[in-house]
């Protein structure tokens, strides 16, 4: 049957037509889908591990006992998860194991731009790259069977353009191999130095014969047109060479990345006048050409950085095509903003007004940087807030510890912020920590999280108390309150700055945006007392703006939280 599919949607047919029965991942844009649509096989186990290391770990357990196995993330993830990654390759696998990992040319959801191939590389495993929806498909399916020919675990790169974008799929049947039986077998996974150093050597030689293979294998192929130039290319720029070019160029489009061919570049070369590499990010498929001697164009016409375009290639390479109409380059800017109602914003006002500084961490709370209220003096990765605010008061020998707070989301806690907290404890730093907890994984769409109490399907499943693991961490100060309530707020942040050990306050509300949250009715305002002082405005709530010097509530946006009504002195700001 042919259907119009997400990229992600699609990998994920691509695991349940292959016969995957263990998917283990942790939210991130742009993977997050994948593991959201293979929850929707009932055949398939899935869940939300509390990070992307776990998340492999589980994986590898499920491959070791002989059943394919899948876990997702984001580039970013792919770093948490490097530990198990390097050995893994060692170890290699039992049943097949795919990790997904989903770059973000552009940043348009991410702290970095690295480009994952690295990884790879360095790693020493299989990597494929689709190009569309289909071959997200076809790749997954085809990588279970590379993963248990070659005995290792494979790496299909995503990217945003590949993953948001659609394109029609060709599905199949579910087809699942006969699980493959466990046998213990120390030498080939325990990876204590005696083994591991016997390993590495059949590592390299499957780098050998995995080179062999790339040379003719099913996810590299020759689109021969116009020799006069010649481009080699992969994952969504081969769509922008056959957009701008068509058959006026020949193109080798590589669909397996890592290891790359050589024979099979040399030959394409041999057969063209010019050879362009187009590829976004690092030059990696250019210097693995031009260490096979070739002259080439590459990263001295195309840019390092950001995502490409058809009109980008076609300018950059000196090609006219057709100008399509754009929109007025006048139009005003829209950056993004916490919601009406968000429950980080009251506490973010609360810091600003205490003249904190805050370190800050990776969630939607990560907008509390933006004006005005520009409470967040830095963002660094998962879980640094905890450890750098440690590192902070110690080199400042407790000099900056009564305006100095580190904030942190329940699921990013969960994900990596407990082991800078154990160290803040451990090593006993007087540092406020603030657990910005709205009861759900926001940031990447709204996932579940260890601290949730559901899981993936949103069953029942095991809750962590966060105030209990917090004190069973060694932390005796914690506190709880509601982000509505300014006044409390501004007391409990008071208090805990000035405490002479270690604390924790647990901001707790739910998102505005869950279901189960009912909002209350748009609040009002009495235009004779408003005066047009704009305190309102200090909120950087988007449902409030001002006309003809007097607030004004969008009724479609408010959800009656009244924290704007807090620091209204007049009274204008009323309950609807």
């Amino acid at each position: 049957m042919k259907l119009l599919m997400l990229g992600n949607k699609a990998f994920a047919r691509g695991l349940y037509e292959a016969g995957c029965m263990v998917v283990s991942s942790y939210p991130g844009t742009p993977s997050t889908e994948v593991t959201e649509e293979a929850a929707k096989y009932d055949e398939i186990y899935c869940e939300w591990a509390p990070n992307e290391k776990v998340a492999l770990e589980v994986a590898f357990g499920a491959s070791l006992a002989g059943r394919r196995s899948f876990c997702g993330m984001k580039h970013v993830g792919l770093n948490v998860a490097a530990d198990p990654l390097y050995t893994a390759s060692y170890t290699g696998v039992n049943g097949g194991l795919i990790i997904c990992v989903a770059d973000d040319p552009g940043m348009h959801s991410s702290q970095n731009e690295q480009d994952s191939r690295h990884h790879a590389i360095a790693s020493k495993v299989p990597t494929l790259e689709p190009s569309d929806s289909a071959e997200a498909c076809e790749f997954a399916k085809k990588a279970y069977e590379l993963s248990e020919q070659f005995d290792t675990p494979v790496i299909i790169k995503m990217c945003t353009r590949v993953a948001h974008s659609q394109s029609v799929v060709d599905t199949a049947e579910r087809v699942v191999p006969d699980p493959k039986p466990y046998e213990k077998n120390p030498a080939k996974y325990i990876m204590a130095p005696a083994n591991a150093i016997k390993k590495h050597p059949l590592v390299e030689d499957r780098m050998r014969r995995l080179t062999e293979y790339a040379e003719d294998c099913p996810f590299n192929r020759v689109e021969m047109g116009d020799t006069k130039l010649g481009i080699i290319t992969s994952s969504t720029c081969y769509q922008y060479a056959k957009e701008v070019f068509g058959d006026k160029a020949c193109i080798l489009k590589l669909g397996m990345v890592n290891p790359l061919p050589k024979k099979l570049i040399l030959d394409f070369a041999a057969k063209v006048e010019k050879l362009v590499i187009i590829e976004e990010l690092d030059p990696i498929i250019e210097n693995h050409c031009r260490q096979l001697g070739l002259t080439l164009s590459g990263k001295d016409l195309l840019p390092m950085e950001g995502e490409f375009s058809q009109n980008m290639i076609a300018e950059k390479l000196g090609v006219e095509v057709p100008k399509g109409n754009s929109l007025d380059e006048q139009m005003p800017g829209r950056p993004p903003v916490m919601c009406a109602g968000c429950p980080h914003r009251g506490m973010f006002y609360t810091l600003k007004q205490n003249k904190c500084t805050v370190l800050g961490d990776i969630g939607c709370y990560t907008l509390g940087s933006a004006p005005p209220l520009t409470a967040i003096d830095m963002v660094l990765c998962m879980g640094a807030s905890l450890s750098s605010i440690h590192g902070f008061n110690k080199a400042t020998a407790g000099q900056c510890e009564g305006k100095t707070v580190a904030v942190i989301g329940d699921s990013t806690f969960v994900h990596s912020g407990m082991t800078g907290l154990a160290n803040i404890a451990y090593n006993q730093s007087n540092s406020t920590v603030i657990i910005l907890d709205n009861s759900i994984t926001g940031m990447t769409g709204h996932q579940q999280n260890p601290t949730t109490g559901y899981n993936i399907k949103g069953d029942p499943a095991g809750k962590i108390d966060l105030e209990a693991l917090v004190r069973a961490m060694g932390i005796n100060r914690v506190r709880v309150v509601d982000p509505y309530d300014l006044a409390a707020c501004d007391q409990v942040v008071k208090e805990e700055l000035a405490a002479s050990e270690p604390s924790v306050i647990i901001s707790r509300r739910p998102c505005v945006l869950l279901k189960y949250v009912k909002a209350a009715p748009p609040l009002k305002v009495d235009c004779e007392k408003c005066v047009g002082c704009k305190s309102c405005m200090r909120l950087g709530c988007p449902a409030i703006s001002v006309k003809n010097r007097k607030a004004v509530i969008d009724t479609t946006l408010c959800v009656g939280c009244g924290v704007c009504s807090q620091l209204c002195k007049f009274g204008a700001l009323q309950k609807g």
